[in-house]
């Protein structure tokens, strides 16, 4: 069903969920922490989705990391993402995402790594006419009262349709939303993403159709939105490094950071990265973050190169100081808010374990 969309900010709903805009950032594996989410949420993103967890941490204890899902009420509304291809595990899965707050739960039919489509999972579990995909809607649909969605690519081989047979199955098994990303498993992120499939699953289905691939830009946002009847946009990459494009797509104009506000940001991520995982984890995580935020603005070439070497966040924040000392007031603006954070109440722990592979 083709929706008008006059602003990325507009209320929508999934199920009986309301969003507050139609700006949702997507679950991506070894990125989407909390402290990314939040980030989201404060920069215009009206869904933010976590990482995807493992149901099959519940039956293999070898599947098991140290690292497991933390949820805090200023992240809601949130989705917290599960992959698995028992239906049993996957209900049990998503029972207890919502008894540790999760507002929607999505599963993932796209992950195209090796690791997961080889068990069945991922996105295998559009092939077959979707039969196996149906199943596990079903079975977990059955099991929660909150909205459950999916996140499909097109099938796993390049010109695959499978999205356009399980669409329709997986609506009819309860799903309450789609989201689509228009290349196969097999290009993995290669190529282009092509909406008029987008378009396609959109005539398919009555539930909500959130476009994901290559959104990029207020202009192309507009493009996929008028060209497909999408009811959201999904951001993945474009986000990394970058929420100013969250609220550009959000409020409709330009939002460019100076040097100042890049710095004061990436501070900001830092701080409440190292609060979530703390500072010896921390310090490797955000290694891959630098040279994101550093893409905005005007840096030194030399510093990304520099950041990525230093051992503590005490010399990551020293070193992006001296880069734009002008981010000093903007970051004391900003202590209050993150020390209000522990104000907020312990977080709730989801007793899944975060995927070890890639998501899709």
């Amino acid at each position: 069903m083709a929706v008008d969309v006059r602003s990325l900010a507009d209320v929508w709903t999934i199920g009986d969920v309301e969003i507050p805009g139609r700006v949702v950032l997507a679950p991506m594996a070894g990125v989407s922490v909390q402290a990314f989410r939040r980030q989201g949420r404060r920069h215009g993103a009206g869904l933010v989705c976590s990482e995807m967890v493992s149901a099959c941490g519940l039956g293999h204890g070898n599947e098991r990391t140290k690292d497991y899902l933390r949820i805090a009420p200023d992240e809601r509304p949130l989705a917290v993402q599960i992959f698995g291809s028992d239906p049993v595990q996957m209900a049990e899965a998503a029972r207890m995402c919502v008894a540790a707050g999760a507002d929607i739960v999505d599963i993932n039919m796209g992950c195209p790594v090796r690791k997961v489509t080889k068990t069945g999972a991922g996105a295998t579990l559009t092939e077959g006419g979707a039969e196996r995909g149906a199943r596990i809607v079903e079975a977990v649909a059955n099991a929660v009262e909150v909205p459950v969605t999916v996140k499909m690519r097109r099938g796993v081989d390049n010109g695959s349709r499978d999205f356009a047979v399980a669409g329709p199955r997986f609506e009819a098994a309860g799903a309450r939303a789609l989201t689509l990303h228009p290349r196969s498993a097999k290009q993995m992120y290669t190529g282009t993403a092509d909406h008029a499939l987008t378009a396609e699953l959109v005539s398919l289905v009555s539930v909500p159709v959130i476009a994901s691939g290559d959104i990029d830009s207020r202009e192309r946002a507009r493009v996929v939105l008028e060209t497909t009847g999408c009811a959201a946009v999904m951001i993945g990459r474009g986000a990394q490094g970058n929420p100013w494009l969250l609220q550009s797509l959000r409020e409709d104009r330009d939002v460019r950071p100076t040097n100042e506000q890049v710095v004061a940001e990436h501070i900001r991520f830092v701080r409440e990265t190292v609060r979530e995982l703390g500072e010896p984890r921390a310090v490797h995580f955000l290694r891959k973050f630098h040279a994101w935020y550093l893409r905005r603005g005007r840096f030194p070439r030399t510093l990304r190169q520099e950041l990525s070497t230093l051992q503590t966040t005490a010399e990551v924040e020293a070193a992006l100081l001296a880069a734009a000392p002008g981010a000093a007031p903007l970051i004391a603006q900003m202590e209050a808010d993150i020390a209000a954070l522990d104000a907020l109440g312990d977080d709730a722990e989801l007793d899944l374990p975060i995927s070890l592979y890639g998501g899709g």
